[in-house]
C-alpha cells in the first residue's frame, strides 16, 4: 500500500497534466528566480499536449475546456525578465507545427501574437516570426475566421498578417523570406473579405512599399554598374551579381502572388509594378532624346526589363510592357496598331496616365539639367526618326547593343503576346538594311583588334548563331569577310600560345571548353540569364600582366574559348550544326597514348623516386632551408607531358639518384644570368589548375597574390656546361611543344575551314 503510494505518475497521463498546469498557474511572477522552473513548466505542457493530441483525447479536451493558452499569455504579461519569450515562442511554435487539431479559439492565439514584444533584445524576431510562420502553416478555409476580427460583413483585423508585414523588410534575409512565405501561404487561403481587407488601405500599402523597395535596389544596381573603373572588376561583378540575385528574387516573389490567380490582389500588384517600377525603367527606351527621368543608365534599364519580361509572365502585364517598347521601334505607320493593342489591357490605363506625369515632368526640367544627360550615340540619322529601343540598337556602345538586341528577342518570344504584335517583331520584322547592320555589328565585335574578353565574344557568338537560322539571307559578302578575318584571329591567337608557358595544357583547356561552348550558342532565351549585360558593362576589356604565368593561364584560356566559338560558329554556317564532342576524341585519346609512361621511365617520377643519372647534369641549388646542395637536372619529355627533375645522388647506389622536386617543363624560360655565366635561372609555375575549379572554366576570377611565379637558380661548374642545360631543357622542351602541335594541327589546319572553300560555298 506504500509502495503504490509513492509510485511516480505517469508523465504523459492526464493527471500529471493536470497537477503540471496547476503548479503553472500558482505562479504570480516571474524573474530571475524561477525562470527556469517557469521554462520547464511550459515545455512540459508543450510535451504533454502534443502527444494527448495523438494519444489521449482527454488531455486535449482538458487543454481547451481549461483555456490553457491563456496561462501562456498570463505568462507574458506578468513575466518580469523579457527572456522568457523566446522559450515561450519556441514552445508553442513546436506545439501548433505538431498538432492535428487546433487551438486557435476564444482569441488567445490573437493576444499573443499582438503582445508587446521588446524586439531590440536578441533574437526575438527570428523566434517571433517563426512562431508566427507556424501559425500559418496550419491555416486553412476553415481556421481562417479564427484568426481574423470581424465587424459587420468587413474584417477590420489580421492580426497574424499584420504583425508578420512589420518585419517584411527586416535586415536579416531569413526573416524577410519567413514572411514572404507566410504572406503567400495566407493569400492562398483568404475567402472575399480577406481579400478585400489586404487590398484596402493602408493594408495594401504593403504592396507599393514592396515595388518601391525593389525600384530602391535596381537603383543601388545601376550605381554599381556606374561606379568607378578603379573598383577591382571581380570585386564589381560579385556585388552585381548580389544587387542582381535580390531583385530577381523580388521579382519571383510578386510572380508567386500574381499566380494565385485572385483579381484584386492581381491588379493591385500589376499597377503598383507598372507604375512603380516599370515605367521609370523604360523611361530611358522611351525617347533617347527626352530626360531620363528614373536617372538609370540605358545598360540598367535595358537590363531589368529583360529580366523583368524573363520572370513575370502574363498577358496582362506583358501587353503593355512590349507596347512601349515596340512602339518606337517600328516606323509610324505600325505605331497606331500597337497603341491601339497596349491601350485595350485594363492595367494600361493607370499605366497611361502615370506615363502622362512621367513625361510632363520630364519636359518641366530646366536646360541646364537637360544638358547634363548623356544619351548614347546613334548610327545614323535613323534613330533619330525612331527613337526608344533603336537608339541603343544602332548605338555604337557595344554593351547597348548586345543588350538591345537581347531585349527585342525576348519580346519576340513571349508567347502571351497578342498575336497582332507577333509577326512584327524580333528578327523577322526587321527591315533589310536592319539585319545586315546588326549581323555586321556582332562580325566586328569578333574581328575588333581590341582586347575584348571572351565572355563578350561567347555571348557576340550566341547573337550571332541566333540570326544564322536565316544565315544565307543574312550573310552578305561584307560579313562573311569579317567573319573569316576574325576566325583567323583566332586561330593566329591559340597558334601563339603553343609558343606560350602553358601550351601543356592547351588540348585539356580546349576539350574542357568544347561542351560549355556548345552549351552556350544552344541556350533559350528563357534558359540564358540576362546578367550578361552588366557583366558586359564592367568586364569589356580584359587586360593581361605578361609577366606572371598566371596571367598567360588566362590569355590562354581565353584564347582557346575564342577559337572554339569560331569554329562551332563556322560549323554551324557550313553544316547547319554545331560540332558535337567526337571531332575531339582522336585528339583526346591521342594526347592521354602520349602520355603514357611506365614505371621504369624517369619521366613517372614523383617527390622521393629513385632514378637513373645516365641522363643527368650536375648543378648546386641553394635551398632556403637546407642550404646548398649538390644535385642533378634531368629533363625529359613523354609525348604532351614534360617535366624537370631535381635529383640528389643516392647515398650507397652511384648512378641512381634520390628526386628532390619537380617542375613542368612549360614555362620554365631557362635564362643564364649576364653577370654570372654558369647561374641558370628557371621561372616555376605555382599556379596549378587542377586545384581552381574557377580558373579551369576560364572565368576571370580574382586570384589570391599568393599565386606568384618560383624561382629557381642552378649553378654550374662552368659557362659550357651551364649552356649545355640550357640547351637539353629547351630541346625537351620543344620535343614536348612538337607533339601538342600535333595533335592540334587537325583543328588549326583543317581543309574544312578553309577560306576558299568557305567563299565557294556559300556562293
Amino acid at each position: 500500500m506504500w509502495l503504490s503510494f509513492f509510485r511516480p505518475l505517469d508523465r504523459f497521463s492526464l493527471q500529471n497534466f493536470k497537477y503540471v498546469v496547476n503548479e503553472l498557474r500558482e505562479i504570480k511572477v516571474v524573474d530571475e528566480h524561477n525562470k527556469e522552473s517557469v521554462v520547464d513548466l511550459l515545455q512540459s505542457v508543450v510535451e504533454i499536449v502534443t502527444y494527448g493530441d495523438k494519444q489521449d483525447p482527454m488531455i486535449f479536451e482538458y487543454f481547451m475546456e481549461c483555456q490553457v493558452l491563456a496561462e501562456f499569455l498570463r505568462v507574458l504579461k506578468i513575466s518580469r525578465d523579457s527572456r522568457i519569450e523566446i522559450p515561450l515562442l519556441q514552445y508553442l511554435s513546436i506545439m501548433i507545427q505538431n498538432m492535428d487539431n487546433y487551438c486557435f479559439s476564444n482569441d488567445y492565439i490573437n493576444n499573443i501574437i499582438e503582445h508587446q514584444y521588446q524586439f531590440n533584445r536578441g533574437d526575438l524576431a527570428q523566434y517571433y516570426v517563426s512562431f508566427l510562420r507556424a501559425i500559418s502553416g496550419k491555416v486553412n478555409k476553415d481556421t481562417l475566421c479564427l484568426l481574423v476580427k470581424v465587424k459587420g460583413n468587413s474584417v477590420v483585423s489580421f492580426p497574424l498578417y499584420n504583425e508578420a508585414l512589420k518585419f517584411a523588410f527586416h535586415e536579416e534575409k531569413m526573416i524577410q523570406t519567413a514572411v514572404c512565405s507566410l504572406a503567400l501561404s495566407l493569400y492562398y487561403v483568404c475567402d472575399d473579405m480577406v481579400y478585400q481587407y489586404i487590398t484596402t488601405p493602408p493594408v495594401s500599402k504593403y504592396f507599393s512599399d514592396l515595388v518601391i523597395r525593389l525600384s530602391e535596389q535596381c537603383s543601388h544596381l545601376d550605381f554599381l554598374v556606374r561606379a568607378s573603373e578603379d573598383t577591382c572588376i571581380e570585386h564589381k561583378r560579385k556585388q552585381l551579381f548580389l544587387q542582381a540575385d535580390k531583385i530577381a528574387d523580388n521579382l519571383y516573389y510578386l510572380k508567386d502572388i500574381l499566380n494565385i490567380g485572385e483579381s484584386r490582389l492581381s491588379r493591385l500588384v500589376a499597377e503598383n509594378l507598372l507604375s512603380l517600377l516599370v515605367l521609370p525603367i523604360l523611361q530611358p527606351l522611351l525617347q533617347s532624346r527626352k530626360r531620363n527621368v528614373s536617372n538609370l543608365s540605358g545598360v540598367t534599364s535595358l537590363y531589368l526589363v529583360s529580366r523583368l519580361l524573363q520572370v513575370i509572365d502574363g498577358k496582362g502585364m506583358m501587353d503593355p510592357v512590349a507596347g512601349v517598347i515596340l512602339y518606337l521601334y517600328f516606323d509610324s505607320s505600325d505605331q497606331d496598331a500597337i497603341k491601339d493593342i497596349a491601350t485595350s489591357n485594363h492595367f494600361t490605363e493607370s499605366f497611361s496616365k502615370h506615363q502622362d506625369k512621367m513625361e510632363e515632368k520630364s519636359y518641366s526640367v530646366s536646360e541646364n539639367e537637360e544638358k547634363s544627360i548623356n544619351y548614347p550615340p546613334c548610327h545614323d540619322s535613323f534613330c533619330d526618326k525612331r527613337g526608344g529601343l533603336s537608339a541603343f540598337l544602332f548605338s555604337e556602345n557595344q554593351t547597348l547593343q548586345l543588350a538591345s538586341l537581347f531585349l527585342l528577342l525576348i519580346v519576340s518570344e513571349i508567347k502571351d503576346l497578342d498575336c497582332s504584335l507577333f509577326p512584327k517583331i524580333g528578327l523577322n520584322g526587321m527591315h533589310e538594311a536592319d539585319k545586315t547592320f546588326i549581323t555586321r555589328f556582332l562580325d566586328q565585335v569578333l574581328a575588333s583588334q581590341t582586347p575584348l574578353s571572351a565572355v563578350v565574344k561567347w555571348h557576340t557568338g550566341w547573337f550571332l548563331r541566333k540570326l544564322l537560322n536565316d544565315r544565307e539571307e543574312w550573310f552578305c559578302d561584307h560579313n562573311l569577310q569579317l567573319f573569316n578575318t576574325s576566325f583567323e584571329q583566332s586561330r593566329q591567337h591559340l597558334e601563339e600560345e603553343l609558343d606560350g608557358c602553358w601550351f601543356d595544357h592547351i588540348l585539356d583547356t580546349l576539350i574542357n571548353e568544347w561542351g560549355s561552348c556548345k552549351t552556350v550558342l544552344e541556350e533559350s532565351f528563357h534558359s540564358k540569364d540576362a546578367f550578361f549585360i552588366l557583366e558586359l558593362a564592367v568586364s569589356q576589356i580584359t587586360t593581361y600582366d605578361d609577366e606572371t604565368t598566371l596571367s598567360a593561364w588566362q590569355r590562354m584560356v581565353d584564347s582557346v574559348k575564342v577559337f572554339v566559338l569560331h569554329l562551332q560558329l563556322k560549323s554551324y554556317m557550313l553544316r547547319g550544326n554545331l560540332l558535337e564532342h567526337p571531332l575531339l576524341c582522336k585528339a583526346q585519346s591521342l594526347a592521354s597514348t602520349s602520355g603514357q609512361i611506365h614505371s621504369s621511365d624517369v619521366s613517372s617520377a614523383t617527390f622521393g623516386s629513385e632514378v637513373s643519372l645516365a641522363s643527368g647534369l650536375p648543378c648546386r641549388i641553394a635551398f632556403s632551408k637546407a642550404g646548398i646542395r649538390d644535385i642533378y637536372i634531368i629533363p625529359v619529355a613523354t609525348g604532351t607531358s614534360g617535366r624537370l627533375l631535381l635529383t640528389e645522388k643516392h647515398p650507397f647506389r652511384s648512378q641512381r639518384g634520390v628526386v628532390l622536386a619537380v617542375a613542368p617543363l612549360a614555362g620554365l624560360t631557362p635564362k643564364i644570368d649576364d653577370i654570372h655565366p654558369t647561374w641558370l635561372h628557371l621561372r616555376i609555375r605555382e599556379f596549378d589548375p587542377k586545384f581552381s575549379t574557377n580558373t579551369i572554366k576560364g572565368s576571370h576570377s580574382n586570384m589570391s597574390s599568393h599565386y606568384t611565379d618560383g624561382k629557381w637558380t642552378l649553378g654550374f661548374q662552368n659557362a659550357d656546361t651551364c649552356e649545355a642545360a640550357r640547351f637539353l631543357i629547351l630541346k625537351e622542351t620543344r620535343k614536348q611543344r612538337s607533339k601538342v602541335e600535333s595533335l592540334l594541327s587537325p583543328l588549326l589546319h583543317n581543309k574544312d575551314w578553309h577560306k576558299d572553300e568557305w567563299n565557294g560555298h556559300n556562293k
